[in-house]
């Protein structure tokens, strides 16, 4: 679970450009469930997915992980929330390596190394063998179609190969919730339908996924819990699909 009470994020506070990304957001994101953030440009998604994802602070609010099924960092009791907000950034680095996988808008991959390198990346830091992240790296590259490209460069890459990629790097630490922002926004159709397809499966698996997205083929997906519509930073609407 996924709590929010009251979060809102400014930026340029007190200046003449100040901005309001997000205000005064009250929400609960239930487990195991995949739940679409729906709205136009600049309606503040992805501003409040950073915010959970502890990739930026809120202004003020609250944000608490809880019943995720995994151990949490830092805290012995699982069943006490963890309050993310007030955590020094130490402690933030290593929840988003341990709770989140990431998928972005842009797939992100880094030039100038191999497909098995990329995916291989956020876990370099965990003090595993790196023997061992390179066999978990492969299995997930052979579940998602692409091992035969591993060894390549990513900038050889299809669009549909690094969406795939992109994804086997975000589940590299097997994460508890699977964070997307705008994932098919440079997909066709067809792989647009197949990046859901792969959505259905880590569900399947007991993921958490939270997707950003205006796409019809997302938020009117079969496969989507639940729809959070958002404008101006507020929420509009939360309901239940399922």
């Amino acid at each position: 679970m996924i709590t929010l009470s009251g979060v809102t994020k400014a930026f340029s506070c007190g200046k003449p450009n100040e901005f309001t990304a997000v205000t005064n957001v009250t929400l609960e994101i239930p487990p195991r469930q995949v739940t679409v953030f729906k709205g136009p440009s600049g309606s503040g998604k992805t501003s409040l997915l950073t915010l959970i994802g502890c990739m930026s602070r809120p202004t003020s609010g609250r944000i608490q992980l809880h019943g995720l099924g995994v151990p949490i960092p830092f805290q012995e009791d699982t069943a006490v929330p963890l309050e993310i907000t007030g955590l020094p950034e130490r402690f933030l680095t290593i929840i988003r390596r341990s709770i989140f996988g990431f998928v972005f808008q842009q797939c992100n991959l880094i030039t100038g190394i191999s497909v098995l390198e990329n995916v291989m990346l956020p876990a370099y830091t965990s003090g595993e063998r790196l023997s061992e992240v390179a066999r978990r790296a492969l299995l997930l590259l052979e579940q998602f179609g692409v091992a035969r490209h591993a060894r390549q460069p990513v900038e050889l890459l299809s669009g549909g190969e690094a969406q795939r990629v992109a994804i086997a790097r975000a589940l590299i630490n097997n994460p508890a919730i699977i964070i997307a922002d705008e994932p098919t926004a440079h997909l066709d159709s067809k792989l647009s339908q197949e990046f859901m397809e792969i959505v259905s499966g880590l569900k399947r698996d007991g993921k958490s996924i939270l997707i950003a997205s205006h796409d019809p083929i997302v938020f009117d997906s079969g496969i989507i819990d639940r729809v959070v519509e958002m404008r101006d930073g507020t929420i509009l609407d939360d309901r239940s699909v399922r």
